[in-house]
């Protein structure tokens, strides 16, 4: 799979999912199609291709199933209440593990770290999660080596965000990182953000 054949980002999207997580991450990367001689592809699935509802309420009606949302070079994985009973779900950590050998890069906002590292995904790696769950990140995996102060941590091929709004500026690194940083200045300057 070729990044200039197009390169294809999807957002999983979950009952009880966090809005921003999922929205910040889809208005970076949509704004980066704007700007982009690579022409990102951003879209959302769900695990059945239904409609889900949002943490706050928010409904989504996602274009894909996890089965026809094909392969990715990007996966976003979102933080909420709804990561709570995926952590517990064989089947779904299994899914997980096996799009990790076909996905050049996961990437995490706020407790999606959570998931990730309930499927080994985090082990012996450097990663963060919202501050309210640092304890339960390192209680599902006492190996992951928790950053605290960082916004994301970047591992190669598994990034890692901090919560919620944290989850833009993770998305302007991937964009400075798989295209250019001028690229990402573009995209940050059309969105009107200064990060913190």
């Amino acid at each position: 799979m070729s990044i200039h054949d197009g390169l294809r980002i999807g957002i999983f999207v979950f009952d009880e999912a966090e809005e921003l997580d999922v929205v910040g991450p889809f208005e970076v990367f949509a704004t980066w199609a704007e700007h982009s001689a690579l022409k990102p592809q951003v879209s959302t699935f769900s695990w059945d291709g239904s409609g889900v509802r949002l943490a706050k309420g928010l409904r989504l009606v996602p274009a894909h199933s996890a089965d026809d949302v094909g392969p990715l070079h990007l996966l976003v994985y979102p933080g909420g209440p709804g990561t709570r009973p995926l952590i517990a779900e064989p089947g779904h950590l299994a899914w997980l593990r096996a799009v990790q050998r076909q996905t050049p890069v996961i990437a995490s906002v706020c407790t999606g770290a959570l998931v990730l590292a309930a499927a080994g995904l985090l082990s012996g790696r450097p990663a963060t999660t919202h501050r309210d769950h640092f304890d339960e990140l390192a209680e599902i995996d006492a190996s992951v080596l928790v950053d605290t102060e960082a916004r994301f941590v970047d591992d190669g091929d598994v990034v890692t965000s901090a919560g919620v709004s944290a989850g833009l500026d993770m998305a302007l690194h991937l964009v400075g990182r798989l295209e250019s940083p001028e690229c990402a200045q573009a995209v940050r300057h059309a969105l009107h953000y200064e990060s913190t």
